[in-house]
């Protein structure tokens, strides 16, 4: 997945300067994201503090790679499994 040109840290005050009470389609337009981009960052990570969207940040590495092992895994045990049932 492509990395935001934005952290965590700026789009949670993009967001609470709309939240502020500036218009969504101005604050869009000062900081060149789309309405869509803005929406989907307020649905990611409205109403977060800082110090969580870092705490879900890590914890979505950490799934992915935990994922990704798994899924090794799982291979490797099918692999093992086709090659156990093969007549020599």
């Amino acid at each position: 997945m492509k990395r935001s040109r934005f952290s965590d840290e700026q789009i949670i005050g993009i967001l609470k300067e709309q939240e502020a009470g500036a218009a969504t389609a101005d604050v869009c337009r000062r900081h060149g994201i789309s309405g869509a981009t803005f929406n989907q960052w307020k649905a990611k990570l409205g109403g977060l503090e800082v110090t969580e969207a870092k705490r879900l940040r890590t914890l979505e590495e950490e799934n992915a790679k935990r994922k990704k092992l798994l899924v090794e895994a799982m291979l490797d045990i099918a692999v093992l499994k086709d090659i156990s049932t093969k007549k020599w």
